[in-house]
């Protein structure tokens, strides 16, 4: 019988509970920390469906034309072999789900429902309602926890993750994590630790991700020598509601399900939006590109979107548009109860924020900062036929022996672009992959956690101990929270859905203002229990780290690809830039490693097919001679060299 090992699981989402069901499963200890209870982790706010090409509706799909589609949304920039595995594997994945029990809507014969999502022309997403995320973090946490009955499971609910240990010849050996209830700092000595930890979408502000989506885990890691890829590659989400406090999604599925994206012709309409008749419309979506219409790739829905609302042709004029699915019920006769059952997650946190019923009403919606395709950067092997080596040690691995990463806090599987409905479904396939490298991993360790000596964990946990004890101490008289809303905005305006590499390099210059800034806050908390705001400034100080590599990769990226659109060079250019953007941090700041050119081991970049691209949405919406106007180069029509 093989030795038992110990394994840290930093994450209680998707990606972590599937990586400790699988460890565990092979007999080994897992102790898994969660900033929050695990049915709270941010997989439960994922709203829309989990893809897989199962193909019941007999549209012909096939694995093969769901990585097609994913790597075309992902604009060529996410290297082949690991999407053709998690192609491959989606059938099997949503079939397990089903047998853990996952509540999947049916069709009226029995069989798994299944409905569009934006980037394809195939039904190829199983949902269960609009609260997919929710009931397959349930299903999957019911499994752990029959581990964590047996013992092999052990969780750290409300642990807050603050380094990993490196032993003298630099492999991960361990994290220290905080206790938020006690604020006491521990060491936790493990043979290899995953990260599956979600993105950084509280970065940038406005945002459909909770407030635990800071990114600092990943920050943490890249700190201490993990490399970053391309970080530039943030998601912005089409139709998110408005918020004061913060955005909420409004879930791909509504336009799944036939929702229109529309504003009145005349922007400064009196009448109210369901009393404005369809000749006083403008279906911008539908007529830039009549065939996926609003099902458009949502990097193109969201520019189009904002590009309406820049030039005052927004409802009222505001940043707002209608996210209209009224015909659903009143002309195309479907029932309440039907709709309700295919999004009545979604429709109840509309109903519940913005007061008015969204089956009679058009939605206001507006983009928000949704996902994030770059993380840490994880390795893969081939092995024949360029297919993926499943049993390599190197699958999911970072470039720090003994640390691998899974889920939205890695860069692998979605390029420039996340196809919808792609999130739930690598962070089951990733954490499956994860699980195996780390078993591949632990097979050829030749010296455990137990045997190394007491002082490497000791000195980990004294280094953080020091830093949190600075922090305590203040001595600034800067506002950390002050400092947190001054990030937001930089990342926002000058790093959001519209990119000039002056205003990048205007933020790169904030960034480096907020670095010294953010080192000088005043004690606003000095108390040993439950202390809010000490934890708070050190995650102001990661995030600042993390959002320099994000402004830097956009930099240096000179090209617009995916969801990273530069008005200064909008094409696309593959004889360049068809490569991973690596950062590595030091304390000038990010460097970069260019020399990564991306696997096209199965298909060979091409134009992405839909008929509108960001190049010639600015023209079509802004006018031919908007770049003119502007003084801005507008290169090439806005598709690829290659």
């Amino acid at each position: 019988m093989p030795a038992q090992h110990k394994v840290v699981v930093v994450g209680g989402g998707l990606a972590g509970l599937m990586t400790t069901m699988k460890l565990a499963e092979a007999g080994h200890k897992v102790q898994l920390f969660s900033l929050v209870p695990v049915k709270r982790s941010h997989s439960v706010c994922a709203q829309g469906g989990i893809n897989g090409a199962v193909n019941l509706r007999g549209e012909g799909d096939s694995p093969y034309l769901h990585f097609e589609d994913t790597i075309t949304g992902g604009d060529f920039l996410n290297h082949q072999p690991p999407v053709m595995r998690m192609a491959e594997r989606a059938p099997a994945i949503i079939y397990l789900l089903d047998r853990m029990g996952v509540p999947f809507n049916r069709t009226d014969e029995g069989v798994l429902a299944f409905r569009r999502f934006g980037g394809t022309l195939k039904h190829r997403t199983a949902y269960a309602g609009a609260t997919t995320g929710q009931q397959l973090l349930y299903a999957l946490d019911e499994q752990v926890r029959r581990y964590e009955a047996s013992g092999l499971v052990e969780k750290f609910e409300g642990w807050e993750f603050t380094s990993i240990i490196k032993d003298e010849q630099g492999r991960c050996r361990g994290i220290t994590s905080q206790d938020l209830r006690s604020m006491e700092i521990h060491s936790f000595p493990a043979d290899a630790v995953v990260m599956a930890t979600g993105g950084n979408g509280l970065v940038f502000g406005k945002s459909t991700n909770s407030i635990i989506n800071a990114g600092t885990p990943v920050s943490i890691c890249y700190q201490q020598g993990a490399h970053y890829g391309n970080p530039e590659m943030i998601q912005i989400h089409p139709t998110a509601i408005p918020g004061e406090d913060k955005c909420r999604l409004m879930s791909e599925s509504v336009r799944g399900e036939g929702g229109r994206v529309w504003v009145p012709k005349n922007p400064n309409d009196e009448r109210k939006p369901f009393e404005i008749p369809e000749e006083d419309r403008w279906y911008v979506c539908e007529e830039l590109d009549p065939v996926y219409g609003n099902l458009l790739s949502r990097d193109i829905v969201s520019f189009i979107i904002y590009c309406v609302c820049r030039m005052g042709k927004g409802y009222k004029a505001g940043q707002q548009v209608f996210l209209d699915i009224s015909h659903l019920h009143h002309k195309k006769g479907m029932s309440r109860e039907l709709i309700t059952d295919k999004l009545g997650g979604v429709l109840d946190i509309y109903k519940k924020f913005m007061r008015e019923d969204p089956i009679d009403n058009p939605m206001r919606i507006y983009p928000a900062v949704h996902y994030t395709m770059g993380g840490m950067w994880v390795d893969f092997e081939k092995g024949h036929d360029s297919t993926l080596d499943v049993d390599s040690v190197r699958n999911q691995s970072t470039n720090i022996a003994g640390l691998y990463a899974a889920g939205e806090c890695e860069y692998q599987y979605h390029g420039a672009n996340r196809l919808g409905a792609n999130a739930l479904l690598t962070c089951l396939t990733g954490g499956e992959l994860t699980a195996l490298g780390v078993l591949s991993y632990l097979r050829d360790m030749e010296v455990s956690c137990a045997d190394l000596p007491e002082s490497v964990s000791d000195d980990a946990k004294g280094a953080e101990q020091s830093r949190y004890d600075a922090i305590l101490a203040g001595g600034g008289d800067e506002n950390p929270y002050q400092l947190m809303a001054e990030l937001q905005d930089t990342m926002w305006n000058n790093v959001g859905i519209w990119r000039l590499q002056k205003d990048l390099l205007a933020a790169r210059e904030k960034l480096d203002e907020l670095t010294v800034r953010s080192t000088q806050c005043a004690a606003i908390d000095g108390h040993t229990w439950t202390n809010q705001a000490a934890p708070f400034t050190r995650g102001v100080q990661h995030m600042v780290e993390m959002s320099k590599a994000i402004v830097g990769g956009a930099i240096i990226r000179d090209e617009s690809r995916g969801a990273h659109f530069k008005l200064d060079t909008p094409q696309r250019d593959d004889d360049t830039w068809l490569r991973t953007t690596k950062a590595t941090w030091t304390k000038e700041g990010p460097e970069f490693d260019l020399s990564e050119k991306i696997d096209c081991s199965y298909m060979e970049p091409r134009a992405r097919k839909y008929k509108v691209n960001q190049h010639s949405i600015v023209t079509k919406i802004m006018g031919d001679d908007f770049f003119e106007k502007n003084g801005i180069g507008k290169g090439n029509d806005g598709e690829s060299s290659s």
